[in-house]
């Protein structure tokens, strides 16, 4: 902890963050973070802060699992690189793993560096296979930040403005965002309102047979942590089955392991035709990748599409040991045990504090959205809250279109007594005045 007496090497690094580094990289928690273990991190000047934002759902099983470290450590002395000059056998153990654990028969991976790359390569490959032009995403989306990403992206207006003209032939319906809907007390109507819109998008707007893919994220991560109603998922199936349009899951913040299924698309049993994946698959090493049937991808003419990076052996490496960890220590039974637990007890909390509107999620992926005293989204609260938080040595990051949102992101591993300590801030955060 840093007194009066000692110096605080936070603010004289953050002084020159603010010199060097390019403002328009935004960071949370003021404080420089030197090194991180299981469910903390810890500051340049050993202060430690329990972490509930894993970098985003990137550290799934905590900061450094040292068989992650170990398996990297053994694969950096070995070989660190080969782009597409040559084959490498973590590439093809990685994407026969993965493959291995989609839903259905999504048999065909390509691993890049980012959300952004994967879903990228997910619409390319969507228009290629298609011939068609046009995608359908659901307001609150958040897809990426490269043009054709922040184009598919309605989660907040800061992430598309003023870099217009932005990619045509993007189409965007609401997503049955129940508790901000008119009708918050009827899941029902609000799935049929939002399928209402489906169908007059394709009477007065696009043509579907002009429509080559919907993307949709199965829980909104940055728009709100919105769960949909039950059945939405397989309504679109239906749809696109009917107008031969390919589905895409944008499963980069949601997979494994994070909602409690190794993919949140199981919840509903349907099969997308691709699914994105990234963030929680290597640990915080740089790797996403996107999976799709055989039938599509042998359509796709080697070089179509690539990557210098994408999927590097060290990459690889710690995504093979992630995985492991995650399917030994069965974390993803842990986290639908613990974030069910998590959840109740928020609920509980909300009954005597009006200032929480809605708490929701799956697994150890929960959202707190906060009212102000008119019931409108309460963003005051939710900064005044994750400020608090962050003064009692929890990390916590908003969401949501007014950042009225608090989302929790443990690591899958933490122990009960980890989540009843971030509790206990976050419900003394919320009662403070």
């Amino acid at each position: 902890m840093v007194t009066a007496k000692t110096q605080d090497k936070n603010k004289e690094l953050i002084e020159l963050d603010h010199k060097f580094v390019n403002p328009v990289l935004a960071r949370q928690a003021p404080i420089v973070a030197e090194r991180g273990e299981g469910s903390y991190l810890y500051d340049v000047n050993g202060d430690k802060y329990l972490d509930f934002t894993t970098g985003i759902a990137v550290n799934n099983i905590g900061h450094c699992h040292p068989k992650v470290v170990e398996a990297v450590r053994e694969q950096v002395g070995k070989l660190m690189h080969t782009s597409v000059c040559t084959h490498h056998t973590g590439y093809i153990e990685l994407c026969q793993k993965i493959a291995s654990l989609m839903p259905g028969d999504l048999n065909s991976v390509f691993l890049a560096n980012s959300g952004a790359e994967c879903v990228e390569g997910a619409v390319k490959l969507a228009r290629y296979v298609t011939g068609r032009p046009a995608v359908v995403t659901f307001r609150g989306g958040f897809h990426g930040r490269t043009h054709l990403c922040m184009s598919l992206t309605t989660s907040k207006l800061s992430y598309r403005d003023m870099y217009e003209p932005l990619q045509p032939a993007i189409f965007t319906v609401p997503f049955p965002y129940v508790f901000r809907s008119d009708f918050p007390n009827d899941p029902k109507k609000v799935l049929e309102n939002c399928l209402h819109e489906i169908e007059m998008l394709f009477l007065q707007i696009v043509n579907p047979k002009q429509v080559a893919a919907f993307i949709v994220e199965p829980i909104l991560g940055e728009g709100g942590y919105v769960v949909p109603p039950e059945g939405f998922f397989k309504a679109l199936r239906k749809i696109c089955d009917e107008h031969g349009i390919m589905l895409i899951m944008d499963e980069v913040q949601t997979g494994f392991g994070r909602t409690g299924k190794m993919f949140a698309t199981e919840w509903e049993g349907i099969v997308p035709d691709i699914l994105t994946m990234a963030k929680g698959i290597a640990a915080g090493m740089p790797l996403s990748g996107f999976a799709s049937r055989k039938e599509y991808t042998s359509k796709w003419d080697a070089g179509r599409h690539g990557t210098t990076f994408g999927g590097n052996p060290v990459s690889c490496a710690a995504a093979l040991a992630s995985i492991k960890v995650i399917e030994e220590e069965k974390l993803c039974d842990r986290a639908h045990k613990a974030g069910t637990d998590i959840m109740n007890r928020l609920k509980k909390l909300a009954e005597t504090h009006k200032q929480i509107g809605d708490v929701r999620g799956r697994g150890m992926m929960i959202g707190i959205e906060f009212n102000d005293e008119h019931g409108h989204p309460g963003k005051d609260w939710s900064e005044k809250v994750a400020k608090r938080c962050f003064e009692n040595k929890l990390l916590v990051l908003t969401c949501g279109y007014k950042g009225h949102v608090i989302r929790l992101i443990p690591p899958l591993n933490a122990s009960d007594n980890e989540i009843d300590e971030a509790l206990k801030i976050i419900e003394n955060a919320v009662s403070e005045k």
